[in-house]
């Protein structure tokens, strides 16, 4: 006998439009359609805070109840959120038919993380592939796949191909050995910072040799060049024979 599902009670609508929609959120619900097997769909509204306690449980197949006392199996089809504070802002569910497989994104879910070789020595584990689309039928989909990373070791790659499927799940890809779930790289290692250089100005003549100071240069800036006082001295004196 197969389980009993969780069912979330909606009310029908029967007014559209985006200040409709507006007006709704305001008012604490939560705007939705249903979107049926053969096209048709339901307007409905949802008070906020039941759709997100219900949402967060993961749910994957549940009945939605639509106020007329009818119930029919859905799955999320769609959620939309507000870009800035996050609020469920729209929701889309598609009506199901339990004998027939559908498609859905469902989560991957490392385990053994903290246990794997590579990175008990260091190594960076990174989760690449947080979502894979599978077919199943709706009473055969799984709220999550865990992929088991506990053997990684450093330069391992883990792919899909190497997660196997739940019973009756079926992975949507062309080539599972292509999609990359997880990887393992080395050490990151920090550089080291290089010493700081003390500047020194040094002078450079045409030839690019620096420039030793002479001795005796500093501080005697103005003074007479060599033999340029003897040469002014013996003038003065000859003038002063000539008279």
């Amino acid at each position: 006998m197969a389980a009993a599902r969780d069912t979330l009670k909606v009310e029908s609508r029967d007014e559209f439009g985006s200040r409709t929609s507006r007006r709704l959120r305001r008012d604490g619900f939560v705007p939705g359609i249903v979107y049926g097997g053969k096209g048709d769909t339901r307007h409905f509204k949802v008070n906020a805070r039941t759709a997100d306690t219900f949402l967060a449980g993961g749910h994957t197949l549940f009945d939605l109840e639509l106020g007329d006392d009818s119930k029919v199996p859905v799955v999320v089809k769609e959620q939309q959120h507000h870009p800035v504070r996050g609020d469920l802002i729209h929701i889309d569910f598609l009506e199901v038919k339990l004998d027939e497989a559908i498609q859905a994104d469902v989560a991957i879910e490392l385990l053994g993380t903290e246990d794997a070789p590579g990175v008990v020595e260091g190594g960076v584990l990174e989760h690449v592939t947080r979502e894979i689309t599978i077919e199943a039928l709706p009473t055969e989909i799984p709220e999550v796949i865990h992929a088991d990373a506990s053997g990684m070791s450093i330069g391992d790659t883990l792919q899909l191909s190497m997660v196997p499927p739940p019973q009756g799940v079926t992975y949507v890809a062309d080539d599972p050995e292509e999609v990359t779930v997880a990887t393992l790289s080395p050490p990151r290692l920090e550089e080291e910072p290089e010493p700081e250089l003390e500047e020194e100005t040094v002078l450079v003549g045409e030839d690019g040799e620096p420039i030793e100071p002479e001795e005796g240069a500093e501080g005697e800036e103005g003074a007479p060049a060599e033999g340029e006082g003897d040469a002014a001295s013996e003038g003065e004196q000859s003038s002063g024979d000539e008279e």
